[in-house]
């Protein structure tokens, strides 16, 4: 922050989000945080309910990065991952599709990317049916908003969405037993338009919250609920809602889009402008959760060269087993599961020599921890280098 007690004015200059603004004083300033939400200047206080760093709980909430399919589109499975961070939740399958940038449409002003769902059907959504797309935030990032205690936290979403439907859409907030639910609703008013939307949810003082890295808070988008998981909008149950009733179904209309973007959860009452994260810093947190050797703009198993792969070390002679060490870009989340590729093929499992698969699913990877790992074969020597890419997925 920056006073100038010449011109009588405060200015707040290079804070990311928020552009500079002046306030008269003629009274000593102080800096305060409060409950509230956004800047307030009351008795000679500035008051911040949020900082301005790190306020966003959503990682990826620009849609940016795209490990997993370099934007590529893609038909979902259940509780499957598209862009990174972003997961799919269906009850039947190949009802929509999901593409980063889908049907190539201008994103919101200070945007280049987003998520693009597209319905492949007319589908008539059953009671226990549910079609979504939802993040799951990891507990140790939501420790500060106290929920399932008396002091507990106002939180608010924000996003940008578009889509060629018009109405009353849905979404939930939700715990990770699922027996804890906030259903809330937002109107899209014209068709095939960008609108910014937010949401302010009182925090819940009751139930269990996770505040360790598993699942703290999972943030769901409803592209089509049946009764089973809807619930009236703007109340807690103990009951794992995923919509409100009555919303529109996306999946009901063949051919309908729906896109969003700017998606951001943060601590207070009022909707602060999208907090940015430079592009490295937001890799490395979605790294935490699924990190590869390829790379970033090639899918796992479609890379035909050995760029970026790990090098197999013969362990002894002339003709053996390849082993190599594969160092985590980042911590990770937990103990990853880490699934091999051959560099010549891209099939899982085996190691390539020169491009050429050697081994029909003997690579192995041993000594996983949160920071790496070891890979070697069995059962198939070598007597040249060998290569393999990997991929390590710690999901939530």
């Amino acid at each position: 922050f920056f006073f100038s007690s010449r011109r009588r004015h405060t200015r707040f200059r290079g804070v990311t989000g928020v552009q500079t603004c002046a306030l008269p004083i003629c009274f000593p300033v102080t800096i305060g945080r409060g409950s509230g939400g956004g800047i307030t200047a009351s008795s000679g206080t500035v008051v911040m309910s949020s900082p301005y760093t790190m306020r966003n709980k959503i990682i990826n909430g620009a849609m940016v990065i795209d490990q997993r399919n370099a934007g590529a589109s893609v038909t979902p499975t259940n509780l499957s991952y598209t862009i990174d961070r972003w997961k799919s939740g269906l009850s039947q399958t190949s009802k929509f599709t999901v593409q980063q940038n889908a049907a190539s449409v201008t994103p919101p002003a200070g945007f280049s990317n987003y998520l693009g769902v597209t319905s492949s059907s007319a589908y008539s959504v059953l009671t226990g049916d549910y079609f979504s797309i939802f993040q799951n935030i990891e507990g140790l990032n939501t420790v500060d908003l106290a929920w399932g205690t008396t002091s507990a936290a106002t939180v608010t979403l924000s996003f940008w969405v578009r889509s060629s439907l018009t109405g009353t859409f849905g979404g939930a907030l939700k715990n990770s037993a699922s027996d804890r639910s906030y259903p809330f609703t937002y109107t899209i008013s014209a068709a095939n338009t960008w609108e910014q939307k937010s949401v302010t949810i009182a925090g819940d003082t009751t139930g269990t919250w996770i505040t360790t890295n598993g699942v703290g808070i999972s943030v769901v988008f409803s592209l089509g609920m049946g009764s089973t998981y809807s619930a009236a909008a703007g109340s807690w149950y103990g009951a794992g809602y995923n919509s409100a009733t009555g919303a529109t179904s996306v999946v009901g209309t063949n051919g309908a889009t729906f896109y969003i973007t700017g998606v951001q959860l943060e601590r207070g009452t009022v909707a602060t402008p999208f907090e940015y994260r430079n592009y490295q810093q937001e890799l490395a947190m979605c790294q935490r959760y699924y990190c590869k050797t390829f790379s970033v703009g090639t899918a796992p198993g479609n890379n035909i060269t050995s760029t970026g792969a790990l090098k197999g070390a013969l362990r002894s002679g002339t003709t053996t087993e390849p082993s190599a060490n594969w160092k985590f870009p980042v911590s990770m989340r937990t103990e990853p599961t880490v699934t091999l590729y051959n560099t010549g093929s891209g099939t899982a499992g085996q190691w390539s020599a020169d491009g050429t698969a050697t081994s029909s699913a003997n690579a192995r990877s041993q000594w996983i921890s949160t920071e790496g790992c070891a890979m070697d074969n069995t059962g198939v020597a070598f007597n040249n280098l060998a290569n393999i890419q990997a991929a390590a997925s710690a999901e939530l």
